[in-house]
């Protein structure tokens, strides 16, 4: 059975970019432009792994990931940030982050870090 993946990211580029990367291997089962959207998807959907922008509107990737955490200690989320984020990637990782990916994604990066995180 297909990994189940939600893609949360303010990005509509970036979203299409991982949608792309993942299609055939994964199922995408939503998509989120911030952190308020990603809670509530991944309530709804339940998903395997989640792939977290950091930096997004209402609530961020950190605050997100810490809340989906709380609830589902279970839960496997992988960071995306821009290169020269350490401090928030450090931020992400101590609220429980498998790890993280840098944009621009590359395929093969992005599927060594799901490789290592599910």
């Amino acid at each position: 059975m297909a990994t189940r993946v939600l893609i949360a990211d303010d990005s509509e580029f970036m979203r299409n970019l991982l949608r792309e990367i993942l299609e055939g291997e994964f199922e995408i089962v939503g998509e989120a432009e911030n952190g308020v959207e990603a809670v509530n998807m991944y309530e709804e959907h339940g998903p395997d792994l989640v792939m977290m922008d950091i930096v997004m509107p209402i609530r961020d990737g950190i605050e997100a990931t810490t809340e989906i955490l709380e609830e589902h200690p279970d839960a496997t989320v992988i960071m995306c940030t821009s290169v020269g984020q350490e401090e928030k990637m450090k931020a992400a990782i101590k609220a429980g982050a498998e790890g993280y990916i840098t944009k621009p994604f590359q395929k093969p990066n992005v599927l060594d870090a799901i490789g290592s995180a599910v």
